[in-house]
C-alpha cells in the first residue's frame, strides 16, 4: 500500500476549510508519443462507443485505454487490472512519467477570444458531505460509483480530475493562475480536434502555495462535474481506514478548481432516451400534465427542435420529444400536477428545475418509468440522443429505439442555490464546460 510522499500532508492534520494540495503529476512524455491530442480525451462520460474507438485507434498510449479498459470475454482477470497493467507498463516504459517536484498546474482552455477558462489542478482534500466544504447539487447512481471505486483501487490512481468551482473574485490565487498563464511559456500543449487549446504550466515555489492555500482555505467548492468520481473518492478512502490504513494520499483526489468569479461556467443540459417507449405514445400521455404541440416543421432538424426549446424554456420549464421522424414540444404544466408530482422548495426552486420536473411528472407520474432505468440513457449531445432514438438496435437487453427527451439547462445560480439548500438533483442533470481534459495530468498515489 502506498505511504506518505515528501510533500503530503496527513488528512487529519490538514487545517480546516478547502485544500488543494501540490503533488507530482504524471504526464506523457512528448517524445515518446504521436502527440498529447492524440494520447488525451474528454471525461470517461461524455465518450461514445464510436469515439472511444477512434481514440483507441488513435494512439496505442491513448489514456482511454485507462479510463474504460476493455477486457477481452473470457480471458482471466478484470477491465481494471487490464487498466493497472498498461499503466504499470507505460511508466515502466517511459511513456509516463512523474515531474521532479510536487506542483499545483495551472489549467488553460480556449477557444479563440469566446472562451476562456483557467483553474487549478491539485489534490482536493477529502471531507464528508456534511462538512459543506465540497457541495455536490447531483444525485449519483451505485452501478458508476463503484465502477470508478474499482478502477482507482486496481490502479492506486486518480485517472482524471473532477471538476470544481469556488467564488472569489480578484483572489490571491486567481491572481496567480493569470500572472503564470499570462507570463510563462507552459509545460504542455496541445490543440484538440473540438479546436480547444489546452496548456498546462506548473507553480512549485513554496510562497506561493502557501498563499493559494491560505486564499483557498475560507471558501468552499461545488462539484461541477465528477459526482461519481468524488463519492468513488470517498468509497476508496472509507474502505482503506477501515482495513486499518493510516493517513495517506487515498485522504485526496485529483480535482481542477475553477474560480467561477473569474470564470463563469457554461452550464448545458443532459438529455435522456427512454428505449422502447414510441414517441407518439410518449406525446399522447404527456398532454395529461402539459400542452403539447407538434413541431411538424423541426422534424428531423435538431437546431430546430432546440430553438422551439429555448424560446419555451425562457419563462418555464419545457422540454421536446423527438424519434421516428416526429418531434413534439412539451411546455406550460398544469400546476395542480406539478404540484402533486414535484414538492415545494424555498420559493418553488424544485417545479422550476428541468431535471426534477422530468424525473418526478412527466418519468414517474406521466409515464410510470424511472430516471435510473436501466434502460434509459444520458446523451449530452442533443443530435445523438435523437440519433439513439431512432435506433433499433438496442443495447444491454433492452428493446431499442425510443423517444428522446431534450431537455433546458439550469442556470448556473440555480445550481448554486440547489447546493446551498444541501439538496440534489436527478443524477446527469447538469454538463459544465468547458470540462478537462483527461491524460494531461494523472495523479498516482504512491506520487502524494
Amino acid at each position: 500500500m502506498p505511504t506518505l510522499s515528501s510533500g503530503e500532508t496527513p488528512a487529519q492534520q490538514q487545517p480546516p476549510g478547502l485544500v488543494l494540495a501540490p503533488f507530482r503529476g504524471v504526464r506523457y512524455a512528448e517524445d515518446r508519443v504521436s502527440g498529447l491530442a492524440r494520447v488525451t480525451s474528454p471525461p470517461y462520460d461524455v465518450i461514445a462507443a464510436d469515439n472511444e474507438t477512434h481514440l483507441m485507434a488513435a494512439d496505442p498510449h491513448n489514456v482511454v485505454r485507462l479510463i474504460l479498459p476493455r477486457h477481452e470475454p473470457g480471458q482471466p482477470g478484470s477491465p481494471y487490472q487490464d487498466a493497472a497493467a498498461d499503466l504499470g507498463h507505460w511508466l515502466a516504459d517511459g511513456i509516463l512519467a512523474a515531474d521532479p517536484a510536487p506542483a499545483l498546474y495551472v489549467y488553460e482552455q480556449a477557444t479563440g477570444p469566446a472562451v476562456l477558462q483557467r483553474g487549478l489542478i491539485g489534490a482536493l482534500g477529502l471531507v464528508p458531505y456534511s462538512a459543506g466544504v465540497v457541495q455536490p447539487h447531483e444525485n449519483v447512481m451505485p452501478g458508476p460509483v463503484a465502477g470508478r471505486r474499482q478502477l482507482m483501487e486496481a490502479t492506486q490512481a486518480n485517472l482524471e480530475p473532477i471538476f470544481l468551482l469556488y467564488q472569489n473574485g480578484n483572489g490571491v490565487a486567481a491572481g496567480l493562475v493569470d500572472s503564470v498563464a499570462d507570463g510563462s511559456p507552459p509545460l504542455a500543449e496541445a490543440m484538440t480536434p473540438d479546436s480547444v487549446r489546452h496548456r498546462l504550466w506548473a507553480i512549485t515555489d513554496p510562497a506561493e502555495l502557501a498563499a493559494i492555500a491560505a486564499d483557498l482555505a475560507p471558501h468552499t467548492a461545488l462539484i461541477a462535474d465528477g459526482h461519481h468520481r468524488y463519492a468513488a473518492y470517498l468509497e476508496v478512502q472509507q474502505r482503506l481506514r477501515q482495513a486499518g490504513a493510516g493517513p495517506g494520499p487515498w485522504d485526496r483526489g485529483l480535482a481542477l478548481l475553477v474560480d467561477s468569479a473569474a470564470y463563469p461556467p457554461q452550464v448545458g443540459a443532459i438529455h435522456r432516451v427512454v428505449d422502447g417507449l414510441v414517441p407518439e405514445t410518449a406525446a399522447r400521455l404527456a398532454a395529461a400534465a402539459f400542452t403539447v404541440r407538434e413541431l411538424p416543421g423541426a422534424a428531423g432538424d435538431v437546431p430546430a427542435m432546440l430553438r422551439e426549446l429555448d424560446a419555451a424554456c425562457e419563462n418555464a420549464v419545457a422540454f421536446v420529444l423527438a424519434g421516428h421522424g416526429r418531434a413534439w414540444l412539451l411546455s406550460d404544466p398544469d400546476p395542480g400536477q406539478l404540484r402533486a408530482a414535484v414538492p415545494d422548495q424555498p420559493g418553488e426552486l424544485w417545479q422550476r428545475v428541468g431535471g426534477t420536473v422530468m424525473a418526478d411528472l412527466l418519468f414517474a407520474r406521466i409515464w410510470g418509468v424511472m430516471d435510473d432505468e436501466r434502460c434509459v440513457q444520458a446523451f449530452h449531445d442533443p443530435a445523438e440522443a435523437v440519433r439513439a432514438a431512432d435506433d433499433l438496435a438496442g443495447y444491454a437487453g433492452c428493446s431499442g429505439g425510443g423517444t428522446a427527451v431534450l431537455c433546458c439547462p439550469m442556470s448556473p445560480a440555480q445550481v448554486y442555490q440547489v447546493a446551498a439548500l444541501g439538496r440534489r438533483v436527478p443524477r446527469k442533470s447538469t454538463s459544465f464546460g468547458p470540462k478537462p481534459r483527461t491524460g494531461l495530468v494523472l495523479r498516482l498515489f504512491a506520487e502524494g
